[in-house]
């Protein structure tokens, strides 16, 4: 299929609306609220919270500053099947940047804070490190398939998923979640293209938000790899940190994008790993940073 056919195609695909997930419903000043979704798995997946703090603070700023940073932690578990409440508090309005805090809320307790950061575009000097050379998303096999052909474990974890019904994705190399289960060690590092399987509305917030929920796609796999351990694996304890992005330029997050994957180091129970998004041109558009508990479980008696 070629990429116009493709194209021409995507809005009859099937899959969840990422733009309908990410949507909040207004519910007071600077107060944001999500529709519970029992479908979902009961932890809620920390990209979507991510996601939808960043919306919410895009909704509090002027139409001309663009999201170029964020900065997130994770405090605790959220549920999928209870509503959230996001809080967004105004700190700063200067002549060039904004910045917001938001407070995600759930049953009275707060689970998740995020600090972003909003620009009015400008020019100034450019550079950027170059991408490492991909195949072309349209001759790769759809994740589903590629899981299949690794066996029935690698493929039920995958339509396990929460990501995986509103984004499309084509593995690009190795995947080390696939050794792992053979008990292979592998390098800490991966790649692959994305995009949104539904058209996303021209709202550069939206695609941002859309690129924070993909950002913490597979991410900690790669700090497992050299280990030889997966998640889901019973030996394993985990769970995000913090979580950081910053956007470098606009972007379509329902167009194809590019992220290379790796983990920089681990120890004392943490995992740090990084990624960066790249274009269909092999422009730079985002960086991703992330520490995830990776914490291993005594062996059993």
């Amino acid at each position: 299929m070629t990429a116009e056919s493709a194209t021409e195609q995507r809005p009859h695909r099937d899959g969840a609306d990422l733009a309908a997930l990410l949507a909040l419903e207004p519910v007071g000043p600077d107060l944001f609220r999500t529709v519970p979704d029992r479908t979902a798995t009961k932890r809620m997946f920390g990209g979507l919270v991510a996601g939808q703090a960043l919306f919410a603070a895009g909704r509090t700023v002027t139409e001309d500053r663009q999201a170029h940073s964020l900065h997130a932690h994770f405090l605790r578990g959220g549920d999928s099947s209870r509503p959230v409440d996001y809080r967004v508090e105004r700190v700063r309005d200067g002549g060039s940047f904004s910045t917001r805090r938001v407070t995600a809320v759930q049953n009275g307790t707060e689970f998740f804070t995020l600090t972003a950061s909003f620009q009015v575009p400008e020019d100034g000097w450019a550079h950027q490190t170059p991408r490492s050379l991909g195949s072309d998303p349209d001759t790769l096999l759809p994740g589903s398939e590629v899981m299949a052909a690794a066996g029935g474990q690698n493929l039920a974890w995958f339509s396990a998923l929460p990501w995986t019904s509103p984004l499309e994705v084509r593995f690009d190399g190795k995947l080390p979640r696939v050794a792992a289960l053979r008990g292979e060690v592998s390098e800490p590092r991966q790649r692959f293209w994305f995009r949104a399987r539904n058209p996303l509305p021209s709202d550069p917030v939206v695609h941002a938000a859309a690129a924070t929920f993909a950002s913490d796609t597979f991410l900690l796999s790669t700090a497992l790899a050299p280990h030889a351990s997966f998640v889901g694996s019973p030996e394993l304890v985990f769970a995000s940190l913090d979580h950081a992005v910053w956007f470098h330029r606009a972007f379509r997050a329902d167009e194809w994008l590019h992220y290379e994957q790796e983990s920089i180091w681990a120890g004392n129970g943490r995992g740090l790993c990084r990624g960066l998004v790249f274009d269909r041109d092999g422009v730079l558009v985002a960086s991703v940073t992330q520490e995830a508990l990776i914490r291993r479980l005594p062996a059993a008696d």
